[in-house]
């Protein structure tokens, strides 16, 4: 069964601020010594996940961890299930493994561990919800014994966020609203409800609840202390590898585009994705990525860092129809019917067409801006903030200068590699919250996004808040 994630919608109630984002290429995690448990038989975890590596084996949520034979692991297995297990003394005493999977990069998910092993009931002493929904299908499901006794509370053990205690399996992905409890076992209930118009579930506010002795509450709002603990308990902690960029506004109550490795194409496994899907480097020519959100109506904006020039990178859309979609691992921007692309050389390829003369050169370092405006069916590129061929994207309907019209249809934000035979083009997209750093800042009309330029007027990021409230 594949679970699908759930995606915010405009009006929650209760907004998350903040996520972190962690990249296994960098081996960013949080760790911190445990105390003294309020009661080591009952426990509960909470936390929000949106998932960037889909592969590369193990990708470990939480770990509590003394050594290999004393841990207990929340991570997502290599069959994109969640797996919830506890070794004490080298035995396996506890190992549930559902047979939903999580294979959505684009979406966040809700997971729930929730632990009370003095249960008579054996299916009630260790408890996964998904989204809100208890699981009770699973591929594997050993359960302590009533009243076993996890030493997992004890000082000894190191509680990890984002890895494995013995090292490797380190989470890549965003994470959001994460909760320990220590002393309850919670339903998800405690945490997050069901939208009562959309039915999608969402988050509520948890800061009441009773956390115990080791509970926690990381909300990753203090982007220099990314392991603050706001439980009221202090349980602070230790920062590894992360940084202030790698907080972002990419969360389960606002989600923002990313690239989407599940585009996939013939050279897509030369792709290498990183920064939680916001950076890619191609090793195949002639290959794309695109966004995880496609538009059909309304002004959006996205800006694109190039950060390696091999060949001639290349930035645009293209829209559902194209070979720039249907096949982006053999296809570079524009050189499809309904595709339409602004390259390094200055030159523009409009749906298919021969390159023509367009605009400035660009390169490593420069950040092109795209403006699509699909009310009145038009495209504009910027290199670092001065839009090219005196495109003016705020004329509306006259469509002033723009580098292509007549744009109809569902449409991805997109960049590509040259078809040259060069690899190693290199982009950090930014569709509202980017893993670079910005000098100067500013924000779409409804508040939304970090860019380096000013977005212009009537446009927006691409984020789930702006599609539940202008169109799309």
């Amino acid at each position: 069964m594949i679970i699908l994630g759930t995606n915010s919608i405009k009006d929650t109630g209760y907004d998350v601020a903040n996520s972190c984002r962690f990249d296994r290429g960098s081996s960013d995690n949080l760790t911190r010594t445990m105390g003294t448990a309020t009661n080591v038989k009952k426990f509960t975890y909470s936390f929000w996940i949106k998932r960037s590596l889909l592969s590369s084996g193990s990708h470990t949520a939480v770990d509590l961890h003394a050594d290999a034979d004393n841990r207990f692991t929340i991570f997502i297995h290599p069959g994109d299930d969640i797996r919830f297990y506890n070794i004490n003394g080298g035995s396996l005493v506890l190992d549930k493994r559902t047979n939903a999977k999580l294979r959505d990069s684009s979406a966040w998910y809700h997971i729930v561990c929730a632990v009370d092993t003095t249960q008579s009931t054996a299916a009630n002493r260790a408890k996964i919800y998904i989204n809100g929904i208890l699981q009770d299908s699973f591929g594997t499901n050993t359960i302590w014994d009533q009243n076993y006794t996890p030493n997992q509370g004890t000082s000894s053990y190191t509680h990890n966020i984002g890895r494995y205690g013995e090292g490797g399996d380190t989470f890549s992905g965003y994470m959001s609203e994460v909760v320990m409890i220590d002393g309850l076992q919670l339903g998800a209930d405690s945490f997050g409800e069901f939208d009562e118009d959309s039915g999608i579930w969402k988050p509520i506010d948890v800061s009441g609840l009773t956390f115990g002795n080791n509970g926690v509450y990381l909300d990753f709002e203090n982007s220099g202390a990314l392991g603050a603990d706001v439980s009221g308990n202090t349980n602070n902690f230790t920062v590894n590898n992360l940084t202030a960029i790698d907080q972002s506004t990419d969360t389960c109550t606002n989600n923002f585009a990313t690239l989407n490795p599940l585009s996939q194409g013939v050279a897509a496994t030369s792709r290498t994705f990183s920064n939680g899907n916001t950076s890619v480097t191609f090793g195949g020519a002639d290959d794309s990525s695109l966004s995880s959100i496609g538009v059909s109506s309304g002004k959006w904006y996205a800006e694109f860092k190039i950060t390696n020039d091999s060949a001639d990178p290349t930035v645009g859309v293209g829209n559902e129809g194209s070979a720039l979609v249907t096949n982006p691992g053999a296809c570079n921007i524009g050189s499809s019917t309904g595709a339409y692309g602004y390259y390094s050389n200055g030159q523009k390829r409009i749906n298919g067409a021969s390159k023509a003369s367009y605009g400035d050169t660009f390169t490593a370092n420069d950040i092109i801006g795209v403006a699509l405006d699909l009310d009145n069916g038009a495209i504009y590129f910027s290199k670092n903030g001065t839009f090219q061929a005196s495109g003016d994207p705020t004329s509306g309907a006259s469509t002033t200068n723009a580098a292509a019209t007549g744009l109809s249809g569902t449409f991805f934000f997109g960049c590509s590699n040259s078809a040259s035979g060069t690899t190693g083009d290199a982009f950090s997209v930014n569709f509202g919250s980017p893993a670079y750093a910005i000098s100067s800042g500013n924000t779409d009309g409804n508040g939304y996004g970090n860019f380096e330029y000013a977005v212009p007027s009537g446009y927006l990021s691409l984020c789930t808040k702006n599609l539940g409230s202008d169109g799309g």
